[in-house]
């Protein structure tokens, strides 16, 4: 990220019963990259990575948080734009990936699948940006 492009302001978080191995999935694997990790031992508090086109999740060890907290492990889905899903696909297989939906086209112009990481979170590929927004 250049000194120009402002920060992420949307942060999906999630909680992992075993936050380190998550974070190895998803930047190994997937291709996240490891921003920032923040714990000890098998513990992590605060963990930041980011999506190379943009944005970027937080994560952390689960913990009682009470009603405040994230949600549980395995309950986050989220969806992340790629420019080239049918070489991540071929990628995260190649990883031992779980693949709940295989590479197809949309109706509405995108090319999509999915996978489920170890700890049980949706992760959802496809190259849609979104609808252009208003001028």
């Amino acid at each position: 990220m250049s000194d120009k492009t402002p920060p992420p302001t949307v942060w999906p978080t999630l909680r992992a019963t075993d936050a380190r191995a998550l974070i190895r999935f998803l930047v190994d694997v997937v291709g996240f990259e490891e921003t920032a990790v923040y714990g000890e031992g098998d513990v992590v508090h605060h963990a930041e990575l980011s999506w190379p086109p943009g944005g970027g999740i937080m994560l952390g060890s689960a913990r009682d948080d009470g009603a405040n907290g994230p949600t549980a492990p395995g309950a986050c889905s989220a969806y992340l734009v790629v420019d080239e899903p049918d070489t991540l696909c071929a990628r995260v297989r190649a990883g031992g990936a779980e693949v709940t939906m295989d590479l197809h086209d949309t109706d509405y112009g995108s090319r999509d699948f999915a996978i489920r990481d170890p700890e049980g979170n949706r992760w959802y590929f496809g190259t849609y940006r979104g609808a252009p927004r208003a001028s």
